[in-house]
């Protein structure tokens, strides 16, 4: 004798779902790998934005160490000793001598200066001109006018392969 359909157990009356709960997990799985590699690419970023700042703060610091110097051989630096030098020398009478010049004291710290940039900056290299457009010019055209009252100090660097710069104003 069979049952009265109304008295027949709950699951025979059930539709049979079979894989559904596998899709919700395929779904779960692919929503969360979306997130995770929203997350990875952010940090990417991150790390990118914090490479970059790390390369400007060590330029703005280098441009600050050759506008000390220049403080520091105000004599040299009134007489126009550090205006728009050429290839860095090397200077060995200066430095330890007292009897150093301020143009040759000048020399030796162009020379210093852009040492540290090639060591410090990836392509570093820099220059001290009068410029009444400062912010211009590229390593290798530094865009340096000889007008104006200002002394620019500009930095340049290359940064993932593009080049940057950095300037910084300095009246003698």
């Amino acid at each position: 004798m069979t049952p009265h359909p109304a008295l027949a157990p709950a699951r025979s009356r059930r539709p049979r779902r079979r894989g559904i709960a596998l899709m919700e997990a395929m779904i779960a799985m692919v929503l969360l790998s979306i997130g995770a590699l929203g997350y990875a690419a952010l940090q990417l970023k991150g790390l990118s934005a914090s490479s970059s700042a790390m390369w400007r703060s060590k330029s703005s610091n280098l441009a600050y160490d050759m506008a000390d110097r220049m403080r520091a051989n105000r004599a040299g630096a009134v007489a126009g000793a550090y205006n728009n030098l050429g290839a860095p020398q090397v200077v060995t009478d200066c430095g330890t001598a007292a009897d150093c010049s301020p143009v040759r004291m000048a020399l030796l710290d162009h020379a210093q200066w852009n040492a540290t940039l090639a060591n410090e900056l990836p392509g570093g290299s820099g220059v001290v001109c009068l410029d009444t457009t400062p912010d211009d010019g590229t390593a290798a055209s530094t865009g340096c006018d000889g007008a104006g009252n200002m002394l620019a100090v500009k930095v340049f660097w290359t940064e993932r392969g593009v080049p940057a710069r950095q300037v910084l104003g300095v009246r003698p």
